[in-house]
């Protein structure tokens, strides 16, 4: 395998270790301190430096004012982010974007990638279905709305309008967001993407708390009409956009996993115990070292999912290999596990200091804790694995 990045995607580095240089991991209240959200919203300076730097283009296409870049560049940039605890949209914001580059209409595109790439945008998505343990499409029924009159959306017999009905929990930035893509299935085995405005009639978000102190929300929706613009009909564009939140997932873990095992080597070099320092203890040094193979395993496999999103499997195993999802599944898999191992053993090596309110540590472990869990924990990608090898036996 040959990791070695182009040079676009090491300028995405360069360009991301810049803006983000300024950001502290302590910028908002401790979540260990405050009852419900750290903040209201998320780090709109911060959003709008993204935007100045032309970090939020991205992975649109130059014809709509973005660099055109893939999701490698995106998990660089999020790497970037998550090492200092950046609290801004960038994952739901960019990956929605490219769904609807990929598989939304022209006019779809044309209106509301430009506003991305400036800012001007912010993107979110219900992933986690009703409970966050269910298909998140079978959390809402989509219907031709027969009532409603016919308009530029309707071609072909087509509806002009759909309505929303169901529950997604655990939205992240949604009372923040512009647009919400909300899966759903039509009742006939079929999915659908539709963005809908948290604004508009028929939405209602209530207040839900992330483990790491952020402000989310429950979408319910009653009846809510989407026009037929704004709805992805594509089979295959919720599946590829889950897939690729949560490749983006395991990029924040990665970058998280990376700052916390430096933060980790640089405590124990300058705790002394006995006249030495304790990383020079063998059980330290053992601790580490498993760690640092996590690390090592969360980034290879992370690279090997964003690679072969990157060029454009369609879902099938082709040559031998499983599908995209094998891949996606076990770089989740790794990248829930290791990244709770390694705030486990940081906690640890870092005795009582590692638990002061005072010292950001203890952030890094909330975060660790909602990246393991989010889209899925490590043992339900390990079921999704077993169900593709029984179903793509390899020769």
């Amino acid at each position: 395998m040959d990791f070695t990045f182009t040079e676009e995607q090491q300028a995405v580095v360069e360009a991301a270790r810049a803006v983000f240089s300024d950001v502290a991991p302590d910028g908002v209240p401790s979540p260990a301190l405050t009852p419900g959200a750290v903040a209201d919203t998320f780090d709109r300076p911060l959003w709008a430096t993204l935007a100045t730097s032309d970090l939020l283009g991205l992975v649109v296409s130059p014809a709509y004012g973005g660099a055109g870049l893939d999701p490698v560049a995106l998990c660089l940039a999020l790497r970037e982010s998550a090492a200092v605890l950046a609290r801004v949209p960038l994952l739901e914001t960019s990956a929605v974007a490219m769904a609807v580059e990929r598989y939304g209409s022209a006019e779809l595109a044309g209106d509301l990638l430009p506003r991305v790439v400036r800012g001007e945008a912010v993107l979110t998505v219900g992933a986690h279905g009703r409970t966050g343990h269910d298909p998140a499409e079978l959390a809402v029924l989509a219907r031709p709305d027969a009532d409603a009159p016919a308009g530029r959306g309707e071609l072909d017999g087509a509806p002009a309008h759909w309505l929303l009905e169901g529950v997604q929990t655990v939205v992240p930035w949604a009372h923040s967001a512009d647009l919400i893509a909300v899966p759903a299935h039509t009742g006939e085995g079929r999915t659908v993407l539709a963005l809908v405005a948290p604004d508009q009639d028929g939405v209602t978000l209530a207040e839900q708390f992330s483990t790491n102190g952020e402000r989310y929300a429950e979408v319910t929706l009653d009846a809510v009409r989407v026009r037929a613009s704004r709805l992805i009909a594509d089979d295959g564009a919720w599946e590829w956009l889950r897939q690729l939140l949560t490749t983006g997932t395991c990029a924040l873990a990665l970058g998280l996993g990376t700052r916390v095992l430096a933060m980790t080597a640089e405590y124990t070099g300058r705790r002394e115990q006995f006249g030495f320092p304790v990383a020079t203890f063998q059980a330290v040094a053992v601790q580490a070292a498993d760690r640092y193979i996590d690390l090592r395993a969360m980034e290879a496999t992370l690279w090997q999912a964003a690679w072969r999103l990157a060029h454009g499997n369609d879902g099938s195993s082709t040559e031998g290999l499983l599908p995209v999802a094998a891949d996606v599944a076990v770089a989740k898999i790794w990248a829930s596990e290791g990244v709770r191992r390694i705030v486990q053993t940081a906690q640890h090596l870092h005795g009582g200091f590692g638990a002061d309110t005072d010292y950001p540590l203890h952030r890094y472990h909330a975060w660790a804790k909602q990246l393991e869990l989010s889209l899925g924990p490590a043992a339900e990608h390990e079921e999704a694995l077993g169900d593709l090898l029984a179903a793509h036996p390899l020769a």
